[in-house]
């Protein structure tokens, strides 16, 4: 993503500047002209300190759960907007909070609802953020709407935190056996070299192998290194390219039980924000749209894409998404019992809950399995590197 800066004129004639992110400035145009603005200027951030400048001064995604939870407080104990967001701009502790809440009570203060006030944030809001600002402004729920999407976005955040921190130990300990392996190969082992040469003796195939794959660590290893990590950042920068990211999301997604685990846990990410959609009064097409740009994996995202566009035409939700053959069966089989009984917003939500539980448990039996796992294979390892220098000793020593 890049980062840009734009002027751009309202309905109302007032001129205001921000920043959004996009994949490139005709996406960031069409982002502008999407909400109804007469661009004046749109201009890429050049460099990385001008990047890195303009993330710092968004609000991390913590915050803004804690702002929006704050928010929904007040307003439930009967607070008109305008004094919850002045209260909490005069209580934010950090300037881009406190900027942000002044921009959003001085856009509310002239006229303009809530959820048109955050559009005129950038990227900073989603379209699924102000979609629900928007629907609970319509129906006069506005307190309901912001604690609900509270509670969204800290399940969300939760998860993710969750799946990184269970990730953390094997990740440490792939390291630790990596390095470890490299240590014993590449200055271990060739200590034994000249050992084994003075000595005369003939060493068995497996030490041979053992001694070069040494040697050739020591003498090569960092050229391999440097050529693994030029590799990896030519295979990330080829994957900028949206074509060639869905080929990959959709190869994965064949592949066994990971891709069974990666479509459960982007089932759970639709299912959740079409159903929270459409539980807030949201049109079914326009839900679709904003579900499309949840979905982390391209190919199930460019799937849903499609499954718009044949409901579009008056195809029934569950036969678009079974026409796909991007989702699971069961997914298909309840959204249309939820379809036929009118209750589609309420199957959602449950077939979420039951893809979150899936995939719980599927973390913690990978992770139960992963460690032991690990443990394991540096055993072996390490105890195939020490037998192939102890038989040569062996040997001598029977000689003897």
């Amino acid at each position: 993503m890049n980062v840009f800066r734009y002027q751009a004129i309202d309905s109302q004639g007032k001129r205001f500047s921000g920043q959004l992110q996009a994949e490139s400035r005709g996406q960031a145009v069409a982002q502008l002209q999407a909400q109804g603005l007469l661009i004046v200027e749109v201009q890429a951030l050049q460099g990385g300190w001008a990047v890195l400048l303009a993330e710092r001064q968004q609000i991390s995604q913590p915050q803004l759960v804690r702002l929006t939870e704050q928010l929904a407080t007040l307003l439930e104990a009967g607070q008109p907007l305008e004094s919850a967001l002045a209260l909490q701009a005069r209580q934010a502790a950090r300037r881009p909070q406190r900027e942000l809440l002044e921009r959003l009570l001085a856009q509310v203060k002239a006229g303009e609802a809530l959820s048109s006030a955050m559009i005129r944030q950038g990227s900073l809001f989603s379209p699924f953020y102000i979609s629900l600002v928007r629907a609970g402004e319509a129906s006069g729920t506005l307190a309901d709407a912001l604690a609900q999407l509270a509670a969204h976005l800290e399940r969300t955040q939760a998860q993710r935190a969750e799946l990184v921190s269970a990730l953390i130990y094997p990740a440490f300990l792939v390291a630790g056996v990596l390095g470890s392996l490299a240590l014993l190969l590449a200055y271990v082992v060739p200590q034994f070299v000249p050992v084994f040469s003075d000595l005369g003796i003939v060493l068995p195939l497996l030490t041979e192998m053992i001694l070069w794959l040494g040697e050739a660590l020591a003498r090569w290893g960092l050229f391999v290194g440097v050529i693994i990590a030029l590799s990896g950042c030519c295979c990330v920068f080829a994957l900028r390219d949206g074509r060639r990211r869905e080929q990959l999301d959709a190869w994965l997604l064949r592949r066994g039980a990971l891709g069974k685990f990666l479509q459960g846990l982007d089932t759970a990410r639709l299912a959740q924000t079409l159903g929270t959609l459409l539980e807030k009064r949201v049109a079914l097409l326009a839900s679709l749209d904003i579900t499309r740009q949840v979905a982390s994996n391209r190919a199930m995202q460019a799937a849903l894409g499609k499954a718009a566009q044949d409901t579009r035409e008056g195809t029934s939700l569950a036969l678009a998404l079974a026409r796909t053959a991007m989702f699971p069966e069961l997914a298909v089989q309840m959204i249309g019992v939820g379809e036929q009984s009118g209750q589609l917003a309420a199957m959602l939500l449950k077939l979420a809950r039951i893809y979150d539980k899936q995939n719980q448990t599927s973390i913690k039996r990978f992770m139960a399995a992963l460690v032991p796992t690990l443990t394991l294979v540096m055993t072996l390892l390490v105890a195939l590197i020490m037998l192939a220098i102890l038989l040569p000793l062996m040997s001598l020593t029977s000689n003897i």
